[in-house]
């Protein structure tokens, strides 16, 4: 049980579970749910045992237990009674919960045994929407409150990269589609969340499309060399911490000055930084996408 964050603020739960703090401290106070130590100030922490529970209690709230019911199970009962309702019910936010759980405790075997159970039911494309991309949006978050650590993020980032590169490779000896354009994905200089780009990767590739995958922090000046070798060529980044907010207007604008002066080329962009920021007069072979699957879809 080493490295294994033991010990919860109130805060740490609200982040973790989406449950409120006020809401814990009435389901204590009221229903005698959970049972925190409390510091020489008076301030509550938690074990890992009350935030599993509390997981499990969020998941029974969710799917329409009141939490006066939930309240009269024994703590061995509340397991096997989210264990019967994710039997029977859309499993996603079960399996978050599992892979939270995971990170936290650094459980490889809970992370492929939770993945396991999605592919009896699930496609990988349908295990990446419905719950990785969630998970990794709930990721970020809580890596910014300081509720977990950049190592626990690397860990499940780490898992999951290794899940979309082997599904990516199962495709590399289809032969792509003859006559169509070349997609090269790559990142920014400085960039290095790779994630979505690996995962756009999969899908080009999946719908037969050849595609080559430079990954993270490229120079913008080196990707000239690919149109000495093809055609048709489509570019596709991700963006999620750089460029800087104030410069992605500027790098759009020199990357289609350098770039996109060939007649058949165009770049295509996604990431967060898109989700809060106004690019204006946006250059007619530069589109922006606010997902994945709207990127993907109409290809």
């Amino acid at each position: 049980m080493n490295n294994i964050k033991v010990n919860f603020s109130i805060k740490d739960l609200e982040n973790l579970t989406g449950i409120k703090a006020h809401t814990i401290r009435i389901w204590e106070k009221r229903y005698n749910l959970l049972s925190p130590k409390r510091s020489d100030t008076n301030i509550r922490n938690y074990s890992l045992t009350s935030f599993q529970k509390l997981l499990n209690i969020s998941y029974l709230n969710n799917n329409g237990l009141k939490i006066s019911k939930i309240a009269k199970l024994k703590p061995e009962q509340i397991p096997i009674k989210v264990r019967e309702i994710a039997s029977r019910v859309q499993v996603e936010d079960y399996s978050i919960n599992a892979l939270k759980m995971a990170m936290i405790n650094f459980d490889q075997v809970l992370f492929y045994n939770t993945y396991n159970n999605l592919l009896e039911t699930k496609t990988f494309s349908e295990i990446f929407y419905s719950v990785f991309l969630p998970l990794l949006d709930d990721i970020g978050m809580l890596w910014q409150t300081n509720t977990i650590t950049p190592a626990h993020e690397h860990f499940l980032s780490v898992l999951i990269k290794q899940k979309i590169l082997i599904n990516t490779e199962r495709l590399q000896l289809l032969e792509p589609k003859p006559n169509t354009s070349t997609f090269v994905l790559f990142l920014p200089e400085n960039e290095i969340h790779d994630i979505g780009l690996l995962f756009v990767n999969y899908q080009l590739r999946s719908k037969g499309y050849h595609t080559i995958f430079l990954g993270e922090s490229v120079p913008m000046e080196n990707l000239n060399n690919l149109l000495e070798f093809f055609n048709e060529v489509t570019f596709v980044s991700y963006f999620t911490v750089y460029p800087e907010s104030k410069d992605v207007q500027e790098y759009i604008i020199k990357f289609h000055n350098l770039i996109l002066k060939n007649e058949n080329t165009r770049l295509m962009l996604l990431g967060k930084k898109f989700s809060d920021l106004q690019i204006e007069n946006i250059p007619e072979k530069v589109t922006i996408f606010n997902s994945i699957e709207n990127l993907v879809k109409p290809l």
